[in-house]
């Protein structure tokens, strides 16, 4: 493998001088910038990075730290990020937050601390607080309120999206329709809950039924038990993501009801599994890959413009119709779902 000194001999400068020209610092006349560069080439001379990193008090990675990578969410998201990341000559670190023990804010320190020169938060987990101490790393937070400095912050419209999944079942013929809710410390979970909350407050003769779930699959289906328990007649279930409208249906597979004849069931967040579902599962889809590919953008030009003022945008969601709540019904009396 060739080194710096091999190209510095056969291009007759010294060391120093190649590495002006492979760090574009300092001035080296045309004649032997060109001269080096053609020694480079013809040698298949490649640079170390990391030596490169610490010359320049940079190490062209980018962090993106994320809740939980078994949510089929954040591998999506971390794969539009890590494309962006590689065509810009970055490489993509992924840290994980669940099962760190309470000791997130370390963890996160401790990543930030480590020759990283931008980091994408998708965690919930983090207190904010840290993240402001931080502010000197160029940052870009995923549906998460703050008031970080000079960070750029992307969001979907959870609310509307909320609503037009409500929306959705009551035209569908739902006429009880629950909401399985996630963490309110989550500010998705809130804005999903108050977008339900506003269609059902504004639909005559409807109240609504809430009940508390954690974003997983089992939480989903423990939720849907829970809600059968107390409401036996509800006609549609809105969960607040697709990983517990799929517990749902799970349970309602378990206890014999059917779908969407009996239950109509939506969730939202649009993970590939809602496709595989049986019966596919009706979703409010958000661009999770466009989400990745976005936030890796606006990290490297905040790398490049380190002075840049905070940014806040808002990416639409669109309602994915599928088996889950294709079935129109009406009047058709209610049976009583209870486990026993």
């Amino acid at each position: 493998m060739s080194t710096i000194r091999d190209v510095a001999r056969l291009a007759g400068v010294s060391a120093a001088t190649v590495s002006r020209v492979l760090n574009d610092k300092g001035y080296v006349s045309e004649e032997k910038k060109e001269k080096i560069e053609k020694v480079i080439k013809e040698l298949k001379y490649e640079p170390n990075q990391v030596a490169r990193g610490l010359a320049k008090k940079t190490s062209k990675t980018l962090a993106l730290i994320v809740t939980d990578i078994a949510n089929p969410f954040f591998p999506e998201l971390a794969k539009g990020a890590e494309k962006i990341a590689y065509l810009n000559g970055y490489s993509l670190l992924l840290g994980n937050t669940k099962g760190m023990d309470h000791q997130d804010d370390d963890y996160v320190k401790l990543l930030m601390n480590k020759y990283i020169d931008g980091v994408i938060i998708a965690s919930h987990d983090i207190d904010t607080k840290i993240l402001k101490e931080q502010e000197n790393t160029p940052m870009v937070v995923l549906e998460m309120d703050n008031d970080i400095e000079n960070a750029c912050t992307i969001k979907v419209d959870n609310y509307y999206g909320a609503m037009v999944a409500t929306r959705h079942l009551l035209t569908a013929g739902c006429r009880k329709i629950a909401h399985i809710y996630g963490p309110q410390y989550d500010s998705t979970a809130k804005e999903r809950l108050e977008g339900y909350k506003a269609v059902i407050s504004g639909t005559l003769g409807a109240t609504a039924i809430l009940t508390a779930g954690d974003f997983t699959i089992n939480g989903g289906a423990e939720a849907a038990q829970n809600l059968l328990n107390k409401y036996p007649d509800i006609d549609g279930i809105f969960a607040g993501n697709d990983l517990m409208a799929i517990g749902v249906l799970k349970k309602l597979n378990q206890l014999k009801v059917k779908v969407p004849e009996d239950i109509a069931v939506c969730g939202f967040d649009g993970i590939f599994l809602t496709q595989v579902t049986n019966p596919e599962l009706t979703t409010i889809e958000q661009p999770i890959y466009k989400m990745g590919e976005l936030a890796a953008e606006k990290l490297i030009f905040r790398i490049n413009h380190p002075s840049y003022k905070k940014e806040t945008i808002e990416l639409k969601t669109k309602l994915n119709i599928r088996e889950s709540t294709l079935i129109i019904r009406s009047g058709n009396k209610r049976k009583h779902f209870v486990d026993k």
